[in-house]
């Protein structure tokens, strides 16, 4: 998992050919009103616009999540927005099975740590990340890049 925020986004394009491409859309894009939705940007990048109110731990939790095919860029547009994290290596209570169809596999592990992001902060989060989004307080809108492995 890595935290930053936009003005250091160039330091993460040599990890993955599909970075720069999820950065220069934001970088051409006045992320603040895009409509919600989702756009693809090529066969193995597209990004979803999601506008919402935070969500209680509790129900947060009952999305604690990772993939098998896909990195997140998350990006907290506006709101200030609470992440539950684990390293799936630790997790060890499925709920339910890896549905291919959506590539998510959903926990009942407790997280690990909390962390938070706020406007213009990303985290990007690998295979290796399960994690829960959408905690917080009032509306958060956010951008996720799902960029394929």
């Amino acid at each position: 998992m890595i935290i930053d925020t936009l003005k250091n986004a160039a330091k993460y394009f040599a990890l993955n050919p599909n970075f720069k491409a999820a950065f220069d859309f934001i970088a051409q894009n006045s992320i603040a009103d895009l409509p919600d939705g989702v756009t693809t940007i090529s066969d193995n990048l597209r990004v979803i616009v999601n506008t919402g109110q935070g969500n209680n731990a509790k129900d947060a939790l009952a999305f604690f999540e990772c993939h098998d095919l896909h990195i997140d860029i998350q990006v907290c547009v506006r709101g200030l927005e609470t992440f539950a994290w684990k390293p799936r290596e630790k997790a060890n209570q499925p709920n339910g099975d890896y549905n291919t169809e959506k590539d998510v596999r959903f926990w009942n592990d407790k997280p690990d740590t909390f962390f938070q992001l706020t406007n213009n902060q990303f985290a990007i989060l690998y295979p290796e990340d399960c994690h829960a989004s959408m905690m917080g307080e009032g509306e958060i809108k956010k951008l996720i890049f799902k960029v394929k492995i």
